[in-house]
């Protein structure tokens, strides 16, 4: 399977926060990630400001530093879709969970907190997030503070998987 890829990181869309109107009264959400060459995004939720979508969308990584942005857009039927925010993905603290336990996972228990990452002008948490050993993979749950927008919040949670992959032994971060 390997092609070159570091790793898959499974992105799950789980909900929006008190999105902006972009509507009469709400807003017909949905979300875009794009990475690359690849571009993924959600089903839309019509006439909700607070969706809840729970979609889980897959990307193949073959640079760390390769930004992943994700866009929220509001869904129009005859004009072009509005901008709802965005959002820069740090994926770097979840990959230095991965790497700073790389030979160890045997002794990690379920739910261990590997990495707890706070809060900061160089990120776009709303609160801290941490870096969890669940089922055998790393997780974590990030509460997203929207640019670009008078308001609103995504939550994701991502996971890494590096089985069958060039994995990350040989990459600095």
């Amino acid at each position: 399977m390997d092609q070159g890829f570091l790793g898959i990181l499974k992105l799950r869309i789980k909900k929006g926060i008190n999105l902006a109107v972009r509507d009469s009264r709400a807003s017909d959400p949905y979300v875009v990630i794009t990475m690359h060459e690849q571009k993924l995004r959600t089903r839309v939720v019509e006439d909700d400001c607070n969706p809840e979508w729970n979609d889980e969308l897959t990307l193949y990584v073959k640079r760390i530093d390769a930004p992943i942005i994700i866009t929220v857009l509001d869904k129009d039927t005859f004009t072009e879709d509005d901008p709802m925010g965005e959002v820069e993905l740090d994926i770097k603290p979840l990959l230095e969970s991965v790497k700073m336990t790389m030979n160890t996972t045997e002794d990690l228990e379920e739910g261990c907190v590997v990495k707890a990452v706070q809060p900061s002008r160089n990120n776009c948490l709303s609160e801290e997030s941490l870096c969890k050993w669940i089922d055998g993979r790393f997780r974590q749950e990030m509460l997203l503070r929207l640019n670009k927008v008078e308001r609103g919040e995504l939550l994701v949670e991502i996971e890494w998987n590096d089985q069958g992959c060039l994995g990350l032994s040989n990459v600095d971060l």
